[in-house]
């Protein structure tokens, strides 16, 4: 998963919407239904399909030729995304414990029973 570490820090703003968009679909998408997605960004059809070519390039989709128009599928799940920022966010924070306490204190108590919660099922309980 190296390959994958990179590639959350060179994800742009229009990548990351492209990326929204194929996340939310309820399956493949085509370069039309993402430009018909984000038709309020008024973005060329070239500028969604080099997008899109670029994302692929780079790992983040998969595609399939059907007729004349690729279909495009995520590679990693949004949540997995959302994994590795949190691990980078752990790698740049230096110090993990304090990294870790921060975060653990500025989040909601719904998401900090979430955590508990994850980590039961993981099979490590949370010290006190």
């Amino acid at each position: 998963m190296g390959g994958y570490h990179a590639l959350v820090k060179d994800f742009g703003q229009l990548e990351a919407a492209v990326m929204d968009t194929v996340w939310s679909a309820s399956g493949p998408v085509t370069v039309r239904g993402v430009l018909e997605q984000l038709h309020e960004r008024g973005l060329a059809y070239t500028t969604v399909m080099t997008v899109l070519d670029n994302l692929h390039r780079k790992g983040w989709l998969v595609r399939e030729l059907d007729g004349r128009a690729y279909q495009y599928q995520a590679v990693h799940q949004r949540e997995e995304y959302g994994a590795q920022l949190m691990r980078e966010a752990l790698d740049v924070g230096g110090d993990r414990m304090a990294t870790l306490l921060h975060f653990v204190g500025s989040i909601e108590s719904d998401d900090l029973d979430q955590l508990r919660a994850a980590l039961r099922r993981r099979g490590r309980t949370p010290k006190p």
